[in-house]
């Protein structure tokens, strides 16, 4: 049971270049199913956008599984004086991290814009606080690319509230396994399902139930998951597991959450989750993340009779400068490839 890591990588590699903040998620949403239809499972999209993929088995239960695609970014608030643009965050990216960012800012007419996420005072050689300035949302700009002088200079260009700008993942991958980048939350799980579903087909691997696989577009918004199909009767989101404070989870390790900030996953499907991993001698961890939200989360808030549960490989710097390893890819692969087979 070896993870395809040609192949992960060139999937992970792919989706993480699609700008693809919660609302703007068709793109990347498209590559995915043309994965999903290269592999050759059936798949539709809901209206929310949701992709749904079709995985049939042995026996007439159903359970699901999920990744979100949908990242953290920012909208256009308004316009400044100076032509440069506000913006409101989606999602809660750590606003520090993003000043000098560089963006794309994409208008609802098709035209791509560039630009850099700056502070107010971004000179040190102008202002008295440029090194101590809060870097916070009412503290920072969108300075574009183009010769714009004033606002009515930067609406010209025909760029509107609620335009999407999406900062660049700076993804890496080492030759040690490490993988760097922005948006690893979700889209390693992401790549994730796709490997599994690769292994399934080239393997001839028939799970012992059906498996809705669906990959979600609304988690970073609280309501990714909200709408389930009423014959799942349990299911394990596939997230980033989180590391720091007193937490037990690694880099390299599969995370298994007993509890979030919506409450504790299912006993029974937690704890066989649990001996999944300690049986086959995985590296894992059990952890509770009491700032933490998942599709599971919100299918369970939404009122669907399921058991949940929460898993997927150890990310550093959350909602940041992001950073895992393939050791904890390959461990949070083999566990759901033992959930879904035994």
């Amino acid at each position: 049971m070896n993870l395809p890591k040609q192949y992960f990588v060139e999937t992970l590699s792919k989706i993480l270049s699609i700008d693809s903040p919660t609302g703007y998620t068709a793109k990347v949403i498209a590559q995915i199913k043309a994965y999903v239809d290269e592999i050759g499972y059936d798949s539709y999209c809901t209206n929310k956008g949701n992709l749904v993929v079709t995985i049939p088995g042995k026996s007439d239960k159903t359970v699901g599984i999920s990744a979100h695609v949908d990242t953290l970014g920012l909208v256009v608030r308004g316009f400044n004086s100076d032509g440069t643009l506000s913006f409101e965050p989606v999602g809660g990216p750590i606003m520090p991290t993003l000043d000098g960012e560089y963006c794309n800012i994409y208008t609802r007419w098709g035209d791509v814009y560039t630009g850099t996420i700056l502070t107010k005072s971004p000179a040190i050689h102008v202002f008295d606080n440029a090194v101590d300035i809060k870097r916070e949302q009412k503290n920072m700009a969108i300075r574009l690319d183009e010769e714009v002088k004033t606002d009515a200079d930067a609406k010209k260009l025909g760029i509107l509230p609620g335009d999407f700008i999406c900062y660049h993942p700076k993804t890496v991958i080492t030759e040690k396994g490490f993988i760097k980048s922005r948006f690893l939350d979700d889209k390693l799980a992401a790549a994730i399902m796709l490997c599994l579903m690769k292994h399934f087909k080239e393997n001839g691997i028939v799970p012992e139930n059906n498996v809705l696989a669906i990959f979600t577009t609304y988690e970073e918004v609280g309501h990714g998951l909200s709408h389930l199909p009423q014959e799942v009767s349990e299911f394990v989101g596939i997230d980033m597991g989180c590391i720091g404070s007193d937490l037990s989870c690694t880099e390299y390790d599969v995370s298994i959450c007993a509890k979030d900030s919506t409450g504790p996953y299912d006993y029974e499907l937690t704890t066989r989750l649990i001996n999944l991993a300690k049986d086959a001698k995985l590296s894992y961890a059990v952890d509770v993340y009491p700032r933490y939200g998942s599709d599971v989360s919100a299918a369970r808030s939404a009122g669907h009779d399921i058991k949940g549960a929460l898993i997927g490989p150890g990310v550093a710097a959350s909602h940041g400068m992001e950073r895992s390893h393939i050791k904890a890819v390959d461990n949070a692969w083999k566990l759901l490839c033992l959930y879904l087979t035994t």
